[in-house]
């Protein structure tokens, strides 16, 4: 870590950090100092370095040497800006403490408020407000909040004891609750504290701080911690910062506020400030979703002063930052403070909206919209499938609640995380019901199609999370009541179980019994415009992987340049195809092979045409046969007989054929290229089948580019004899139709050897096209269906940071993809390389491809828009480090 610095202060008009320091100072503590230095009403305060915080945890919770007396000074220039004293009984310095990592992760870490509270301060803060509800008020939340975050006792035990002294009193909101009752609820919240943790509750206020700096660090490492950054790929940071600030109240009075706004709506990106906020509460009352809060527009009605001010600076700092702001503010008797701004998390649509309007407010360029505004998983977003509103009936609808995240989900209900991951991984989809989500929720969050619940607003944990993940999310359905011990929710008139199908509606804020038909949504005009501007950055292709003439039409829509991947294997499983297939395999000569492969050639012809009409005038890449042929025969006893009857062979001939084609790893046997040097007439009948129908469509005046693809090549030799067998067969079509189509032959680089000699190969490949699952198996060695048993272990122990199924491992795999490409342009200048795996898609692996130089990805149709805008980001990132190293020299 650096030498010497490890606090960073900010406040009354300068600062230590700036907006740029985000990997040192966290986002939170980064946009503070930035706020500060641009002159901001923010509480002034101090930011520890997420180094002390990679420094705490790699040395067994220690602090580092200066960090004590640091920290000491920090405090100093809080009591000298402010005129107050930490620990003093009459004049009491409070303080916040709060995390931030340098990439926002809302929910994820743990705050505490009124730090430096305690006995005899509480009555010195009474005495100076002559508020002495107020203090007391701030005692037993600080309790609370120090309870639960820092040692650790449920949050639920605070809350039960609440709930029942409101009871005792007859009152329902926390706000009724008076003075002698809180000084009650006080001593409760002791007893609850040391019945748990065997203490009293810390008196001395540096104590408390130590405690609770230790806290952030220690959350940084906990397991909702841990699963918010596996789902969300979040890799690399040193940990979090702490932040320390001094309290500003919400909750003195009736002249005081607190709430949370975004300076966009983040559902629609509808150009209007969007919030929430309660009168006389704190911050965490409406993230946390404890109380229903009020829009954010009715502020002005109450006190249009500070709205006024609130619009006048919630616009500067989306101008300065040039993107949607999330914005904290709380209210002391008519005095605004902003407490922090970050960019703000938003829905797929949200996203395009405001980059598009941006744009034309010529607020930001469209380079800055492509580069800065929306992220690859906004766009997939954007595809989710809605409710065919047609199918709602008004007596369906349970309940409205707030639209906190749009998007249709349809699900078995379940009430805990835990259910919610044991369902999903039997393959069940759920919806998960809570009453509030916390962060302890993460994982089921994740596991479910959708989230549901009964309180909170549109700026709770779960339309936070759900909006950052493209969840839908119902929030705030206060029309259901839910049990959790009996496993139900009802709206009064029906009762929903565990297990029951309920269907929501995240757009319209609606929960619907029963399973529900959903249908593919419509790209709006701000979308077209967008994809234009990434077309417009973008030099890498993108193609798609489509098996059938609707994949290809969908993804034709979708913005795809070809294919890139046609698996001819999926058009074999058809009732008269699967037969005829059937009857190759167990064919006891090339005769009876031939014959029935002829009865399949018609209807490959046919599949080729229906997918060479949809892409005329692009090019279509097609696999040949690739799996091994026991995949396509029974292996139950009694589908093997209604087989036998149907091929007219005795039971025992062919149980016996079937049992032979077996292998002890199918993946590594005869497959592939192998299928074909062994059967060159299955070869003979897929390359007729390609070529014939190029040839048809070129008369009838469309556009054929066919590119024809060997699997699994491990040597030149194997590619050599499969492109004599193509060329053969292409010479008779030709000659046969009076007709010349260009072609093109390539392979799959699917072998660690054919990476190794792919010099010898591109001596006769037209192309190279990575097939990326293959080569992450056979590089590992894991099976892609067998290493699920180990492969959550080896990420949870670190062993591995992603699954190399999903993101390509640019260590191992790329450099095998890496050598393949430089060796067969060495040979083969213009030598056409893509990829075509699984992680076509993946946005971090597209750019991993485009920096190699590669020509295309292909993914699946659903995933173009992904990889473009992942390409054109990527060409942009590239020009602006280019353009960077140009000004150094200059």
């Amino acid at each position: 870590m650096r030498p010497g610095k490890h606090v960073f202060t900010f406040g009354g008009g300068s600062a230590e950090g700036n907006k740029s320091m985000k990997a040192l100072l966290g986002g939170k503590g980064a946009n503070l100092a930035e706020m500060s230095a641009i002159g901001l009403p923010i509480p002034p305060g101090f930011t520890i370095s997420t180094e002390v915080c990679a420094y705490y945890n790699e040395h067994n919770n220690a602090w580092p040497q200066g960090l004590e007396e640091q920290l000491q000074e920090s405090v100093h220039f809080l009591e000298n800006l402010m005129g107050l004293k930490f620990g003093d009984s009459d004049d009491p310095l409070l303080v916040s403490v709060r995390s931030g990592a340098a990439v926002s992760m809302p929910g994820m870490m743990d705050t505490v408020l009124n730090l430096g509270i305690n006995d005899q301060s509480v009555i010195g803060i009474a005495r100076k407000t002559h508020n002495e509800r107020f203090a007391y008020d701030c005692y037993r939340r600080f309790i609370d909040m120090f309870g639960d975050v820092v040692m650790g006792i449920e949050h639920e035990q605070f809350e039960r004891v609440l709930e029942s002294l409101k009871k005792e009193v007859g009152v329902v909101n926390d706000t009724e609750l008076g003075v002698d009752e809180l000084k009650d609820l006080v001593d409760r919240y002791k007893a609850v504290y040391r019945k748990n943790t065997g203490y009293v509750f810390p008196q001395d206020p540096n104590e408390q701080l130590h405690f609770a700096i230790n806290a952030v660090f220690n959350s940084w490492s906990s397991k909702r911690a841990r699963t918010y950054r596996k789902i969300n790929r979040i890799t690399g940071l040193l940990g979090t910062a702490v932040n320390v600030e001094v309290m500003v109240y919400g909750n003195m009075g009736e002249d005081c506020a607190t709430g949370v706004c975004f300076t966009r709506n983040p559902a629609d990106g509808t150009d209007e400030l969007y919030g929430e906020f309660l009168i006389n509460a704190q911050g965490e009352d409406v993230v946390a979703g404890i109380r229903t809060p009020r829009n954010i527009n009715e502020l002005n009605d109450v006190m249009p002063e500070s709205y006024a001010e609130l619009l006048h600076w919630t616009n500067l700092l989306e101008t300065h930052y040039k993107d949607m702001q999330d914005i904290e503010f709380t209210i002391q008797q008519g005095k605004l403070y902003i407490l922090q701004t970050r960019n703000g998390k938003r829905t797929g649509q949200a996203a395009v909206k405001i980059a598009v309007d941006m744009v034309r407010e010529g607020l930001i360029t469209r380079r800055e919209a492509v580069m800065n505004l929306v992220e690859s998983r906004h766009l997939d977003q954007l595809l989710h499938p809605q409710l065919r509103s047609e199918e709602i009936r008004e007596d369906e609808i349970l309940g409205h609640g707030l639209p906190a995240s749009p998007g249709a989900a349809v699900g078995r209900v379940v009430f805990n995380s835990d259910h919610a991951e044991e369902e999903h991984a039997k393959g069940e989809k759920v919806i998960l019901v809570r009453i509030e989500t916390s962060p302890e929720d993460v994982g089921g969050m994740s596991a479910a199609e959708g989230i549901l619940t009964s309180r909170g607003g549109m700026t709770s944990h779960a339309a936070v999370v759900a909006r950052g993940w493209g969840k839908p999310c119902v929030a705030g359905c206060d029309d259901i009541i839910i049990n959790y011990e009996d496993q139900h929710f009802t709206n009064g008139d029906q009762t929903v179980k565990a297990g029951d199908w309920i269907s929501i509606d995240g757009a319209k804020g609606i929960v619907i019994l029963g399973k529900k038909e959903v249908e593919e949504p419509e790209m709006d005009d701000n979308y077209r415009e967008f994809m234009m501007w990434v077309d417009e950055f973008r030099d890498m292709d993108v193609r798609t992987n489509a098996d059938n003439p609707k994949d290809a039409a969908l993804a034709l829509k979708f913005g795809a340049q070809g294919i890139g991947l046609t698996r001819t294997e999926h058009m074999f499983f058809g009732e008269e195809r699967i037969l005829a297939m059937r009857k190759m395999i167990v064919a006891e000569n090339e005769s009876d092979r031939r014959n029935a492969l002829k009865a399949l050639l018609p209807f490959q012809k046919q599949d080729f045409r229906g997918i060479f009409k949809v892409m005329a005038g692009l090019p279509v890449t097609i696999r040949l046969l690739d799996p091994p042929l026991h995949e396509f025969v029974p292996s139950e006893k009694e589908e093997i007989e209604e087989l036998a009857i149907e091929l007219k062979i005795p039971f025992n001939k062919l149980n016996r054929k079937i049992r032979m084609l077996k292998e002890f790893n199918p993946m590594m046997g005869h497959r592939g290229c192998r299928l074909g040097i062994t059967y060159p007439e299955i070869t003979e009948m897929q390359a007729r089948a390609i070529l014939e129908a190029a040839v048809e469509l070129k008369q009838e005046g469309v556009e054929v580019y066919p590119e024809i693809m060997i699997p699994l090549v491990g040597t030149s030799e194997e590619f050599i004899h499969q492109h004599e067998v193509i060329d053969h067969i292409a010479a008779e079509v030709f000659n046969k139709k009076g007709v010349f189509v260009d072609y093109k032959v390539g392979t799959m680089i699917e072998i660690p050897r054919a990476a190794i000699v792919a010099d010898k190969i591109a001596e006769e490949a037209e192309f190279f096209s990575f097939g990326t699952n293959d080569l992450t198996q056979l590089t590992y060695g894991y099976s892609r269906d067998d290493a699920g048993k180990f492969l959550e272990v080896y990420m949870k122990e670190g062993i591995l940071h992603e699954d190399p199924f999903q993101t390509l491992d640019q260590e191992g795999v790329g450099s095998l993809v890496s050598m393949a490409t430089k060796r067969g342009r060495a040979v083969r200048k213009n030598l056409k390389v893509g990829i075509c795996g699984e992680h076509g898609g993946d946005p971090d692996s597209v750019r991993f491809c485009y920096n190699l130089g590669l020509n295309y990805v292909s993914c699946s149709p659903y995933r173009v828009p992904v990889a473009r805008l992942a390409a054109a980001q990527a060409a942009l990132s590239v020009n602006r480090k280019v353009a960077e190293e140009e000004a150094e020299l200059v």
